[in-house]
């Protein structure tokens, strides 16, 4: 764990890990990538001892292996100002984060449903996001007029629910018609120069999964 800077082991996919991938990017952090194309590998990691849970995904940084998703991002957010001003934005932004997630996750498991589920999934995905989630996003930007979710400066808060947003888009393209502020809010996040580079081709923003990730899914965790 010599290197400076921090390491990432998965999958060359987007999974779990892309959520930290893209709070190391809008934070500014440059970050090295350990994907992981064997169960053999999997393996090497959980024997040394490098996974507490024997699970990925797990991030070297700061002389620590840190592992859960959640835990990764709160510890990404905290070290690079992405978590609020004080106590009461902390907890806006953590309540806001968990909520997305939520949604996110419903994103990242729908390419592992069956294939006569999938719609059914998606259709899912649309009336939760439409109907409890970003009514609450909507309002909260509709009555502040804020540039941001919460307070004055760019938050996790701010980074998750645009990478849901852009997820939830390239399936469903209008997802967003029914929410001006939500809109507006997208194109002005996607601005912010930092995410605006990671938006870029050529980035370390991975693609929609393919057969071939959800293959190398199997072959890592599943063989």
């Amino acid at each position: 764990m010599a290197s400076s800077r921090p390491r990432l082991h998965y999958l060359n996919g987007r999974g779990r890990m892309e959520s930290v991938r893209w709070a190391l990017a809008a934070a500014g952090v440059e970050f090295d990538e350990e994907f992981l194309e064997t169960k053999e590998q999997l393996q090497k990691l959980q024997e040394e001892g490098h996974l507490m849970f024997q699970q990925v995904p797990m991030v070297e940084m700061d002389g620590m292996r840190l592992v859960q998703t959640r835990s990764i991002l709160h510890y990404i957010a905290d070290k690079y100002h992405l978590f609020g001003r004080n106590l009461k934005e902390r907890t806006m932004i953590d309540m806001y984060v968990e909520g997305t997630l939520d949604l996110l996750e419903m994103i990242i498991m729908h390419p592992f449903l069956r294939p006569i589920d999938q719609k059914k999934g998606l259709v899912t995905m649309a009336r939760k996001a439409i109907t409890r989630y970003f009514p609450v996003f909507e309002e909260v930007l509709r009555c502040t007029g804020q540039f941001f979710l919460v307070g004055s400066q760019l938050s996790l808060a701010d980074v998750i629910l645009l990478q849901t947003i852009l997820a939830l888009e390239e399936r469903i393209p209008t997802i967003l018609t029914a929410f001006p502020s939500l809109q507006d809010y997208r194109t002005r996040i996607s601005d912010i120069p930092t995410i605006k580079k990671f938006l870029e081709p050529g980035s370390k923003k991975k693609p929609p999964p393919n057969e071939q990730y959800l293959r190398a899914v199997c072959k890592v965790f599943l063989s």
